[in-house]
């Protein structure tokens, strides 16, 4: 199996949905790459990291990733087990309409600041009924376009889209890779000055407070017991 597998879904002058997924076998920073059109790319399996010059995004289920076109970025996998993102590349004209102007660059053609910015859990229901439907072949052209443009709409919207408060420091502290280190650890004290008393996941309710959430990309051992729980990941920080 290739290293990359992409395949186009749906092809129409408004919008075209690609299905890419990638087994994840480089740890490290990957060669250049770019794409030739502006993408909006909605990861539903696994991790990654986007690397853009010095600033990188932590690529989740959470968020919705920009590829301006022509932007070179290399990319990094520090859990295994490989990811899979949905994209739309949606014409300009239309995106020029949907994406509000404090996202966009003052360049020509639709190009956005932000490496990304996080999605609600209605639109990764979306993500989920479009990649659906479209595997099943059961979804008719104007459905697809309409869930791919209300996608994009959720995601880029000024009520629905929300990027990283956190300075550039604190949003580092959720780079899987110093997570991993510390969760393959036998040691868990350094976890106790990030995480609330437990990482359990049963826990989470009665222990974590509403900045906390939990993240099944990562597990660790309990703080309680000896057995593997999931993460806590610090939502301010994504």
């Amino acid at each position: 199996m290739a290293e990359i597998v992409a395949e186009t879904l749906y092809r129409s002058r408004t919008v075209t949905v690609r299905d890419t997924r990638c087994r994840g076998t480089c740890a490290h920073e990957s060669p250049e790459e770019w794409t030739t059109s502006t993408q909006l790319v909605f990861p539903y399996r696994g991790v990654y990291i986007r690397h853009v010059g010095h600033d990188q995004a932590v690529a989740d289920a959470n968020q919705v990733l920009f590829f301006n076109a022509y932007q070179s970025y290399r990319v990094s996998h520090p859990v295994a087990g490989g990811d899979a993102s949905l994209s739309l590349v949606i014409s300009e004209p239309q995106l020029d309409e949907l994406a509000p102007r404090e996202l966009l660059r003052d360049d020509p053609g639709p190009m956005f600041r932000p490496l990304r910015v996080r999605i609600d859990a209605r639109t990764q229901a979306l993500i989920t009924r479009l990649r659906h439907r479209l595997r099943r072949q059961i979804a008719e052209p104007l459905e697809v376009e309409s869930l791919a443009l209300a996608m994009a709409r959720r995601a880029l919207g000024r009520r629905t889209a929300h990027q990283p408060g956190a300075s550039a420091g604190r949003q580092r502290l959720v780079d899987p890779r110093s997570w991993r280190s510390r969760a393959t650890s036998r040691d868990v004290g350094p976890l106790r000055t990030l995480l609330p008393k437990c990482a359990c996941l049963q826990c989470i309710s009665r222990s974590c407070s509403s900045r906390w959430k939990a993240c099944r990309s990562i597990g660790i051992s309990c703080v309680c017991d000896s057995r593997v729980r999931w993460i806590c990941w610090p939502s301010a920080t994504i």
